[in-house]
């Protein structure tokens, strides 16, 4: 359920999905008090009967395993149905103990800060790395956009910018697609697709918490959730650009003693790509020279090797080595590969066209709703924006446009061009 003023209906909407269960309200100290008390209120009022209320009290909690079992040891002593009452860090703590303890939840959303709430899995941090854990999306969400219009702007902009993102991430499936590594599903591609355009049309409004604004873009989010429930994948949403976050994450990044948001992360990655794939779109791949692209490209263990030296200070060498390998091809299936890319280049271009967004419009876009457009607003320096892009490929196996910069030997041409002198990104004094 989606609407301004619905938070009243909660009662009524767990009793129909959870008829005869008492629920458990799942929530921090500052959620709780803003709207976990309403959420408690309506629930009495349908006459479902509550256990105590779990409240994270940590004013640094994330989505770390220490929490999964803080949560673990409380639900594993009760029957009751988990209600998740926050964003993203509730949803996925809740998410994977309610899977954890044979229960399913509801999901009470408090802002448009991501497109977990309906995905399948949640992302959590075991032993220092950012894993994807398997469990089911909630059964029930209800998102009152009267509650999550007041929740903070810069929640909004980090969940506007989750969702523009679903732009470059479709260019990167239009590549696998049209070269036959990643076809299409046309069902799950317009789930986000058909109504991306709309939700994303009013920044401004969206920042300044206008109701009209807000509800596309806290339905274009958990579609997006249902897309990759559906799937069970995130390629409908996630390309390039969420390798960035992913690889900072991975690199234990902070940024005036916080992490950034995974939604900040994402707009500097998505720039990053927009930027690359102009630079792409401005190349006539119909001149490629397959048979150099070919030669330059290394062997299994050569470029195994190169791994073991670019990540060597690193504690997700293995994870670079077997993502990598997971994805590199012979030399022969490259140059089948760059052959196809430079006959149908017109073809794919038009498509790539049609789909992407102008870099400055991008900028324009993200500046109106409040999230970062420069690196150094998340603490990285350009020079560090650079080498991220040649370190963002290897941490995935999902095929995007950086393994095409890779495998047309273009990369550092390409990087050329967005970080020296007249690029978007010129590094200079500025970093």
């Amino acid at each position: 359920m989606i609407g301004p003023d619905i938070i009243s209906e909660v009662g009524e909407m767990f009793k129909a999905q959870f008829p005869g269960r008492k629920a458990i309200i799942i929530s921090n100290d500052s959620t709780f008090e803003a709207v976990g008390v309403k959420v408690a209120e309506a629930l009495a009022a349908s006459g479902v009967e509550q256990d105590e209320p779990f409240i994270f009290t940590d004013p640094n909690l994330y989505a770390e395993f220490s929490y999964v079992l803080q949560l673990d040891a409380r639900l594993s002593r009760t029957r009751a149905i988990p209600v998740a009452v926050g964003a993203g860090t509730i949803n996925d703590l809740t998410k994977i103990c309610s899977y954890r303890n044979g229960k399913r939840y509801m999901c009470v959303a408090t802002a448009a800060s991501m497109d977990g709430y309906a995905a399948y899995g949640a992302s959590i941090t075991h032993n220092g790395e950012k894993k994807d854990f398997e469990c089911p999306a909630p059964k029930a969400i209800l998102a009152d956009t009267a509650i999550i219009a007041q929740a903070p702007s810069s929640l909004t902009a980090a969940g506007y910018a989750d969702l523009f993102a679903k732009i470059t991430a479709g260019a990167d499936w239009i590549l696998a697609d049209e070269l036959g590594v990643d076809h299409i599903d046309p069902f799950y591609w317009s789930i986000i697709q058909d109504g991306l355009i709309t939700s994303l049309k009013n920044p401004k409004g969206i920042k300044d918490g206008n109701l009209e604004a807000i509800e596309p873009l806290v339905e274009g989010l958990i579609l997006g959730g249902f897309a990759m429930q559906g799937l069970r994948s995130s390629r409908p949403a996630s390309g390039a650009e969420h390798q960035f976050s992913h690889l900072w994450d991975m690199e234990k990044h902070t940024f005036e003693g916080h992490t950034p948001s995974h939604g900040f992360k994402v707009s500097i990655g998505m720039l990053a790509v927009t930027a690359l794939y102009e630079r792409m779109l401005n190349t006539d791949l119909s001149n490629l020279d397959v048979e150099a692209a070919v030669k330059a490209w290394p062997e299994a263990e050569d470029q195994a090797q190169e791994l073991r030296q670019m990540f060597a200070d690193s504690d997700f060498l293995s994870i670079a080595v077997n993502e990598t390998m997971a994805k590199h091809i012979s030399k022969r299936e490259l140059r089948r590969q760059l052959t196809m890319l430079k006959v149908k280049w017109p073809e794919i271009r038009e498509r790539l066209s049609r789909q992407l967004m102008p870099f400055s419009e991008v900028v324009r876009r993200l500046s109106l709703v409040g999230a970062p457009t420069m690196p150094r607003q998340i603490g990285i320096t350009r020079t560090r924006l650079k080498e991220s892009f040649r370190r963002a490929v290897c941490i995935r196996r999902r095929f995007t446009i950086l393994d095409v910069a890779v495998r047309t030997n273009m990369l550092d041409t390409w990087l050329d061009e967005i970080f020296g002198p007249g690029g978007m990104w010129e590094i200079g004094e500025i970093q």
